[in-house]
């Protein structure tokens, strides 16, 4: 018999009853699990993603617009790209109409609303930057969660050399076990199911840490608080 039947014959051969136990994870995070309120977890988070460069910023439901925007200005931004028929997508849209000052000069927003085959060119070459929304997020690894689907696709969180994330602080999980059992990830999971801690960076050989080799070079995280917030 080959090495490879016998396996295949040990493989068949085990049944459940005699099959190892599984290990009892729910238990083992549960005892380690911090005792922590929702603006500590908030604190978590943001300090490992400022530790790998992230630039963070708090705002909250009505205002991060605004923040965006002033950001966007700042550092020069003409083209920004968002997701096709979302809701912070529209709310942007609104307020950037609104908005006739320096603030909002020069900033054309552009949706997402067509095959990579039809404007591949421009994507690559002529959009500055991105906003997603994340799904959630986790504190212990400093981590973003993004869903990415019809309407944000992946390379919205790939291509353009910034890109925006905007996370509602409600939704920051204190680790991995519990964004999984939280969110239902057994129950079924997008073609990409990404988690983003910073801008993309690479040392590569000679060990000179550059960023924006392999997606953003600039990551800028919205934290949205609940209206009232006071930093």
């Amino acid at each position: 018999m080959s090495a490879r039947a016998n396996i295949l014959a040990k493989l068949r051969a085990t049944t459940i009853a005699n099959a190892p136990a599984l290990p009892d994870v729910k238990s083992w995070f549960d005892a380690r699990r911090r005792d922590e309120t929702q603006a500590q977890r908030a604190a978590r988070l943001r300090a490992a993603m400022e530790t790998v460069k992230t630039e963070v910023h708090d705002t909250t439901a009505s205002n991060w617009p605004d923040l965006l925007m002033r950001i966007a200005a700042a550092k020069g931004l003409r083209k920004l790209l968002i997701g096709t028929n979302t809701p912070h997508g529209a709310q942007l849209e609104t307020r950037h109409g609104q908005i006739q000052t320096n603030q909002s000069e020069g900033l054309e927003l552009r949706r997402y609303a067509q095959s990579i085959e039809a404007w591949r060119q421009e994507l690559f070459d002529g959009i500055d930057a991105s906003l997603t929304l994340a799904r959630s997020a986790i504190a212990e690894t400093g981590s973003l969660i993004l869903w990415p689907d019809a309407c944000e696709p992946r390379l919205m969180s790939l291509v353009p050399p910034i890109h925006f994330v905007l996370l509602d602080v409600a939704t920051i999980h204190a680790d991995m076990y519990s964004a999984f059992a939280a969110e239902g990830w057994a129950k079924g999971m997008p073609t990409n199911a990404l988690l983003i801690s910073g801008p993309s960076k690479t040392a590569d050989i000679q060990q000179t840490l550059a960023y924006g080799a392999h997606g953003p070079r600039e990551l800028v995280l919205l934290l949205r608080h609940a209206e009232g917030f006071v930093s």
